[in-house]
C-alpha cells in the first residue's frame, strides 16, 4: 500500500458520506457513499477482492472524501457527482434516457400534448407511457372523447376540429371555463384508471342512440369503445389498487449487473426497461446507486417503487418523499419483484451466452488463420503500420491484438528517429529494432505473428532485423491493400505468397480489423504530430513567444494564416508590443514565400 493512502487511511472519520478515488493522472476513477468513511474505504485495501475491484483498487494513486450529515445526503451527493465526473468505474445512467408524458396544460383554453420534457408549470403530467407511438395512440383517443383545442396559437377563424366535433373552436366563440374544468377532470380520471366507466357510459350512449334509430351516432360510439378496447386493455390487470409503480429486480454475475424495472400504470404492466453493465463495487451498493440516478432530477414519480430484498429501501424512502418505497414480503408484489429478478438473471445468462459464443468464434478465426498459414494459433498478433506525408513527420505505430481482441493498453506509438524522407523500408526497419530490443531488455512477452502493413519489402526489413540482429524467430506476414485501400490479402512464407483465406471468412473479417485499428492509430498519431510540428515550426522559432504569448495570439488571431494577414495595430490590439509584432510578422511572411519559392 503507498504510503501516502495509508496516512489518509488513518485519518478517516467514522461519519456518512461520498468517497471519490484518483488516478495517477489526478483523474476521478471511482465515486461511492458510505454511512462510515472509516470502515468503507478501508476496506478497498484490506482482505481478497474480485478481478475487477482488484483492476480498479490497482489504479488508486490517491482519494479524497466529503462528509455529509445523514447517509441519505451521502445517497444524493453521489448521485449528482456521478453525474457531474461520470467516472471510469462507476455504474452509469444514459443520459438519453427518457419515456414520453401526455402533458395537459394549464392555460384558459387547455391542450393536450405528448413530450419527453416534464417541467414545474402547472400542467398536469401523465406517464411515462413506454414509446411515443402508446403516448400518441393514447392521445388521439382523447381528442376523439373530449374537445379540447389542438393548435398552440389561436387561429382567426375555426379549423377542421371544430367541424369533427374534437374542438369547441375558442378562437370565435366564448367557451365556460366550467366546461374545461368538467373535461379536465374527466381526462384525470380517464388516465389515472378510471377509463372503465367512460367505456360504460359511452356503451350506455351506444345502445340509447341504436333505440333512437340514431345508427350513424351509434356507430361513431361503437368504434371509440372499440378504440379504447384496442388502446387502453392491452394487459390484463395484475393490481386492483390501480396505483402507478416501478417495479425493481436485479442480477449480478462475472462483474456484470442487469437491472429490470416494471413499469405498473394504472395496476397494468405496460412496459419493462433493461440495462446490462459492468459494475465494480458491491453490488447490492452498485444497484442502489443505479436506482438513485434513474430517479435523480425526474419530478414524475410513481406513487410506490418495489424493490428485491438485501437492499436499503429506507434510504432511499428518506429521499423520495411522497412516494412509498418498500420490499413486498408477499402477494402479486412480491410475485412482480421475482419476476424482474428472474428476468435480470436470464437477460445476463445470454448476454455471458452470446460473448462466449462471439469469442468461440473468434479463437477459432485465430486457430484457422494459423492452420492457413502453417503455424500455431497466434494468440497475441502485433500489427505495424507507418505514416507520412511526403517523407515529414515520419511516425509508425503499433497495435496488439489478444486472443483476437484489441488489447488498447497494449499499443503503442514510434516517433521515427534515423530515417530522412519517404523510405517505408528503412522506417519499418527501426521500428522493428526498436520495438523488440525493448521486449528482450524487459522479458516483455513476444508475439505469436507480427503484421507489418505492406507487402515483400516492408516483411523483409522486418525479418532482417528480427532474425540477423536480435535472433528473433517470429512469423512475420504483410497485410496488402487493394486500390481502395482496404484488405486485399495476407503475405506470408520464404518466398512471400499470398496465403489462401476465403473472403468472408472470420478468419479474413480478423485480418481486416486488425489492418483497420492499427491504420487508424497511425493516422491519428501522425495528424497529433503534425499539428504539433506546424505549430512549433513556425511560432517556437521566434524569440519572445513562448507559451502564453501563441495562447494569447490564437484567441484573438484564430489562425496561423490570420496572423500573417494582421497588421501591427491589431497585434497591438492583442496585447503584443510594437516591435515583437514586427518580428512575428517577418518570420510568419518569410517563411510564407519561402514555402511559395519551394512549391514552384
Amino acid at each position: 500500500m503507498k504510503e501516502k493512502i495509508r496516512e489518509k487511511l488513518s485519518l478517516l472519520p467514522e461519519k456518512p458520506g461520498c468517497y471519490l478515488m484518483k488516478n495517477l493522472r489526478d483523474e476521478i476513477i471511482y465515486i461511492g457513499k458510505a454511512k462510515s468513511l472509516k470502515n468503507r474505504v478501508r476496506s478497498y485495501f484490506t482482505g481478497s477482492h474480485d478481478g475487477k475491484t482488484q483492476l480498479l483498487v490497482s489504479e488508486i494513486e490517491d482519494f479524497e472524501y466529503i462528509v455529509t450529515e445523514s447517509a441519505t445526503e451521502a445517497l444524493i451527493l453521489e448521485a449528482v457527482l456521478i453525474k457531474r465526473h461520470r467516472p471510469h468505474y462507476n455504474v452509469l445512467m444514459k443520459d438519453d434516457k427518457s419515456y414520453p408524458y401526455i402533458r395537459l396544460t394549464r392555460e384558459t383554453h387547455p391542450r393536450l400534448e405528448v413530450t419527453r420534457k416534464v417541467k414545474k408549470d402547472g400542467s398536469r403530467y401523465f406517464g411515462p407511457y413506454p414509446n411515443a407511438q402508446a403516448a400518441q395512440q393514447t392521445k388521439k383517443l382523447l381528442d376523439k372523447l373530449y374537445p379540447l383545442r389542438k393548435c398552440r396559437t389561436l387561429p382567426k377563424r375555426v379549423c377542421l376540429y371544430y367541424h369533427l366535433g374534437q374542438c369547441l373552436a375558442p378562437c370565435e366563440f366564448d367557451v365556460d371555463p366550467s366546461q374545461y374544468e368538467e373535461m379536465v377532470r374527466e381526462i384525470s380520471r380517464f388516465l389515472n384508471g378510471g377509463f372503465q366507466e367512460v367505456q360504460k357510459d359511452l356503451e350506455r350512449k351506444m345502445h340509447l342512440a341504436a333505440e333512437e334509430l340514431n345508427f350513424e351516432r351509434a356507430r361513431e360510439l361503437r368504434d371509440l369503445i372499440q378504440h379504447i378496447e384496442a388502446v387502453m386493455v392491452k394487459q390484463n390487470i395484475i393490481m386492483k389498487d390501480n396505483l402507478d409503480r416501478d417495479v425493481f429486480g436485479y442480477a449480478a454475475d462475472k462483474g456484470m449487473m442487469c437491472v429490470q424495472i416494471f413499469f405498473v400504470r394504472q395496476g397494468k404492466l405496460i412496459e419493462r426497461d433493461v440495462s446490462i453493465f459492468p459494475h465494480y463495487g458491491e453490488e447490492r451498493e452498485d444497484f442502489l446507486s443505479y436506482v438513485t440516478q434513474f430517479y435523480h432530477e425526474k419530478p414524475v414519480l410513481p406513487k410506490e417503487i418495489n424493490l428485491p430484498e438485501a437492499v436499503d429501501a429506507g434510504l432511499l424512502g428518506d429521499w423520495l418523499t411522497g412516494v412509498h418505497v418498500h420490499i413486498p414480503q408477499r402477494g402479486m408484489k412480491k410475485r412482480l419483484v421475482e419476476m424482474a429478478n428472474e428476468n435480470a438473471r436470464i437477460a445476463l445468462e445470454e448476454r455471458f451466452k452470446l460473448l462466449e459464443r462471439d469469442q468461440g468464434r473468434t479463437v477459432e478465426a485465430i486457430h484457422r488463420l494459423g492452420e492457413a498459414m502453417g503455424i500455431g494459433s497466434p494468440r497475441r498478433i502485433e500489427a505495424f503500420d507507418n505514416s507520412n506525408i511526403q517523407g515529414t513527420d515520419p511516425v509508425s505505430a503499433m497495435v496488439v491484438f489478444t486472443d483476437g481482441v484489441p488489447d488498447k493498453k497494449e499499443y503503442r506509438k514510434f516517433k521515427i528517429r534515423s530515417v530522412q524522407g519517404p523510405d517505408d523500408y528503412e522506417t519499418m526497419r527501426e521500428v522493428i529494432r526498436r520495438r523488440y530490443t525493448r521486449v528482450l531488455k524487459e522479458n516483455l512477452p513476444l508475439p505469436d505473428l507480427v503484421l507489418v502493413d505492406g507487402g515483400r519489402g516492408q516483411m523483409s526489413a522486418a525479418i532482417d532485423v528480427l532474425e540477423n540482429e536480435l535472433g528473433l524467430f517470429i512469423p512475420v506476414a504483410g497485410l496488402v491493400k487493394n486500390e481502395r485501400h482496404k484488405t486485399a490479402g495476407l503475405l506470408f512464407g520464404d518466398p512471400p505468397s499470398e496465403v489462401e483465406l476465403r473472403r468472408g471468412s472470420r478468419e479474413f473479417y480478423l485480418l481486416q480489423r486488425i489492418q483497420e485499428e492499427v491504420h487508424r492509430f497511425a493516422i491519428t498519431f501522425h495528424r497529433q504530430t503534425r499539428g504539433k510540428t506546424m505549430t512549433r515550426s513556425l511560432l517556437d522559432e521566434i524569440p519572445g513567444v513562448g507559451k502564453k504569448r501563441k495562447q494569447i495570439l490564437y484567441k484573438h488571431f484564430g489562425s496561423l494564416e490570420r496572423m500573417r494577414q494582421g497588421s501591427v495595430e491589431e497585434y497591438r490590439e492583442a496585447g503584443i508590443g510594437d516591435q515583437l509584432a514586427r518580428k512575428i510578422l517577418d518570420h510568419l511572411r518569410r517563411k510564407d514565400a519561402d514555402s511559395g519559392e519551394q512549391n514552384g
